[in-house]
């Protein structure tokens, strides 16, 4: 596929040029139709709110609230009501609109006007939920109320349905991410045109998924925030896949490939690796079905989808784009120094080889620090406390914020989470007697009676996001409504948020469980151990924890908060540890799958552990410490987004991200696997027998037919490379460890070098091979050797001071 991708590169680019243009047409004619549907049956909100829509049909949709303030006189002046009062009756006939509660309408109005009289509210109650009020009518209320402003008369709107068109501008923060990601994917291949092909790549993969997913909103239910996890999470993962294919095409065009050859090897290779990442992604995504909570379907949806497209643009698309540029993949110093001198050595040098070398001095001491620095970073997690956010933390600048401002500072923070007692029986005098008399509680009105069911709205004291406004819920429900005897139901936004937070974290050990057991079974059979999961699975519950408590000290604390421009502190979006958690664990399975895929394949060879572990860690750490800060850039971009669940979704991911990759999988993960030793790779027979195979890595074709016996010799092998092995000072090297294996890496034959240092291999039939050359007291080189029909004479020099690559 990627050879004839690479070939008929035109043909490629016009259907993906024409599926994105033919797609995003059909979703901008088609608009959208998101929906937040928070199902929680079996919940007293939900018992609330199947009540109300029976007995109130006209009046169970959401209610919003038009906020206004006279900067002089009074709200009850005559010229403050000329203006107001004919935009609320105007408001109250619109479609969608059930009803509209005005202070100016007797005395049970007076209560919505504020003690010092400059601010007054009035209640808009639709007729359905704001997720399914299209937004033309909610506009419609919105224009016709900010109509009435004038100097020193400000008109202001707050509620759910209001939220929905007070959207903040999209493509900002995606923008910045990608600027961000190109300069670092400019610092790591120094080539301009080899920076645009991550972008490329995933511009067109996240722009298919997010014009899919519109479409697919008509059809199903999906929330308004799964495009901005799809672009967050489909940027991330866009990149790092087409950034690990593109540095294994370019090393390969270094060592003296084709272009065409290297682009067919790296996407047989890394674009395999690619594919199984991507499926770890979807899977841990897809494991957030089992909460079983309608709100994440939609979630799953989107992101999912966003990542195989995201896949499917890096093994398709990308192959044809490396045949457009051919050989300026690389820089211009890059070209000038392969014509002048010639293929690079087949080594890891530098920064990486130096960290690798040192984490196998000092495992202990690396790995003691790694995990005091986590649990440090993991100790908030143990105040963490899950709810909503709301409009408290909408940007300053949008008039749900001034509302919810203007509210709270006329008639307290309460009034922007009001509770709804649903009564269906009993004493209702007795139940609003108590809850007037109930420590916490501001108002309460009662509601005239409909087909038996009484609607007493109780106003807390403290704001939605508080504790003390959960507690307060509890007492309601514990205590006050039993002690009336009264059959009665506390529902309401804040009601439904705080059973949305209970039911998730419910379900949310289950949830660990699911993902934590598939990732443990996924790497058992992929690397054939029982260690390697088991530290895989500890290394994610460890990296979560300390994430976690990153976005409980930012959010939930308030520490930097106001640097990022998202409002005060208050608790965890209940959903986001769910959504988090999937994605962190995917991602973390593609760093473990490129990391100790290395290693594994070191350790298949030559079947010891500290070098495995060493040349792995040198080979990888670049690519993932790139791979990473890529999508810590694409990640906090999304503080500017606006949205408070999306920045802190980008805040959470950007901590584990960097967590992950920087002090787990470059220290915390080769230090532990040192101190392990050969443990690392131990696995029962019995289970060996059992397990299905899974290689990341192609097959190998077999061997050539061995050549009969004849007049031309004895039946052998195709032909052979022989050689002598030796120190630069022309010393043979006796007892060296030589191994041939295929470009892909497996094993073909394995020698010990004589006393003299010659060795000779078997090779099966003419090809490019790899040479790998191990001692103990000289180090080790590893080159690409090329045979034709006879046996080739090769040899080899080690000079000890060198740390090589096995590509």
């Amino acid at each position: 596929m990627a050879r004839w991708c690479y070939r008929h590169r035109l043909v490629v680019l016009l259907l993906w040029v024409g599926a994105l243009v033919g797609v995003g047409f059909s979703a901008s004619s088609a608009g959208t139709n998101y929906a937040n549907v928070f199902s929680l049956p079996d919940t007293d909100s939900k018992t609330a709110y199947d009540l109300m829509e029976k007995a109130f049909p006209n009046t169970s949709g959401d209610t919003d609230t038009v906020v206004w303030k006279a900067d002089s006189g009074s709200v009850t002046d005559q010229a403050v009501e000329d203006r107001v009062r004919p935009a609320l009756d105007k408001i109250a006939k619109l479609p969608g609109v059930g009803a509209v509660t005005s202070p100016y309408a007797g005395a049970r109005g007076s209560a919505q006007i504020s003690k010092d009289g400059t601010i007054a509210y009035a209640q808009l109650t639709f007729t359905k939920r704001a997720n399914e009020i299209p937004k033309e009518q909610v506009q419609k209320v919105l224009d016709t109320a900010q109509a009435a402003e004038r100097d020193g008369l400000q008109v202001e709107l707050g509620g759910q349905a209001i939220q929905r068109v007070q959207e903040p501008p999209q493509g900002l923060s995606e923008m910045v991410g990608i600027i961000a990601a190109a300069v670092v994917l400019f610092l790591a291949f120094g080539s301009f045109f080899a920076m645009t092909l991550p972008i490329a790549i995933a511009v067109f993969g996240v722009g298919m998924g997010l014009f899919s997913t519109q479409l697919l909103s008509h059809v199903t239910d999906i929330p308004d925030i799964a495009p901005l996890l799809a672009s967050l999470i489909g940027l991330g993962v866009g990149i790092d896949y087409a950034l690990f294919i593109v540095t294994r095409h370019r090393r390969g065009i270094l060592r003296g490939m084709d272009p065409e050859e290297s682009a067919v090897t790296a996407l047989n290779t890394s674009g395999r690796a690619v594919l199984f990442a991507g499926g770890t992604v979807c899977i841990a995504l897809a494991g957030m079905l089992v909460t079983r909570l309608r709100f994440l379907d939609g979630v799953v949806i989107g992101t999912s989808l966003t990542v195989v497209l995201s896949v499917l643009a890096a093994t398709t698309l990308l192959p044809a784009l490396l045949g457009f540029l051919g050989p300026r993949v690389l820089s211009r110093r890059q070209r000038r120094r392969l014509a002048a001198e010639g293929p690079e050595p087949d080594r890891a040098s530098g920064l990486a080889a130096r960290w690798s070398a040192n984490v196998q001095k000092r495992p202990r001491r690396i790995a003691a620090l790694a995990v005091v620095v986590m649990a440090v970073l993991a100790i908030p997690v143990l105040s963490l406390r899950l709810g909503a956010t709301d409009q408290g933390n909408d940007d300053a600048s949008t008039t749900t914020r001034k509302a919810y401002d203007l509210l709270a500072e006329g008639f307290g923070p309460g009034f922007n989470g009001p509770l709804q007692v649903v009564s269906v029986g009993g004493d209702t005098a007795k139940l609003v007697q108590g809850l007037k008399s109930t420590p916490g509680v501001a108002q309460v009105a009662e509601l005239p009676p409909s087909q038996g069911v009484t609607v007493v709205q109780v106003v807390p004291t403290t704001s939605p996001q508080s504790k003390e406004t959960d507690d307060l819920i509890d007492t309601l429900r514990d205590q006050v409504i039993p002690k009336a005897g009264a059959e009665a139901h506390v529902g309401g936004v804040t009601a439904v948020s705080k059973d949305f937070a209970s039911v998730t974290g419910d379900r949310l050990p289950l949830f660990i469980a699911t993902i934590i057991t598939l990732g443990f079974l996924l790497l058992l059979v992929a690397f054939r151990s029982l260690v390697v999961p088991l530290t895989a699975a500890v290394m994610n519950l460890i990296a979560a924890a300390a994430s976690f408590g990153v976005l409980v000290a930012v959010f939930q604390w308030g520490w930097g908060l106001d640097l990022l421009g998202l409002g005060k502190e208050g608790p965890i979006n209940a959903f986001l540890p769910v959504i988090m958690l999937s994605l962190l664990f995917g991602l973390s399975m593609d760093y473990q799958v490129f990391l100790v895929s290395r290693m594994h394949e070191e350790w298949v060879h030559t079947k010891d552990n500290a070098r495995a572990v060493r040349v792995g860690l040198a080979e990888t750490s670049r690519v993932i410490n790139s791979a990473a800060l890529i999508m810590v850039c694409v990640f906090l971009a999304f503080v500017l987004s606006g949205d408070s669940g999306a920045a802190m979704a980008g805040v959470g991911l950007a901590a584990a991200v960097a967590l992950d990759a920087f002090i787990l999988r470059t220290a915390l993960v080769p230090a532990a696997m040192h101190l392990l030793g050969n443990s690392n790779w131990w696995l029962p027979a019995w289970l060996d027998k059992r397990l299905p195979h899974l290689a990341v890595e192609p097959q190998e074709s077999p061997p050539a037919p061995e050549r009969p016996a004849g007049p031309a010799g004895p039946a052998g092998p195709a032909t052979a490379i022989h050689g002598f092995v030796r120190t630069p000072d022309g010393d043979p090297v006796e007892e060296a460890s030589v191994t041939l294996m295929s470009k892909s890496g497996r094993q073909l034959d394995r020698v010990t070098s004589l006393a003299d240092g010659s060795y000779i291999v078997s090779v099966p039939e003419p090809g490019s091979y790899l040479l790998a050359v191990t001692s103990s007291s000289y180090g080790s080189k590893a080159r690409h050797v090329t045979v034709a029909e006879g046996p080739v004479v090769y040899d080899v020099e080690l000079t000890g001071d060198e740390v090589d690559a096995v590509s």
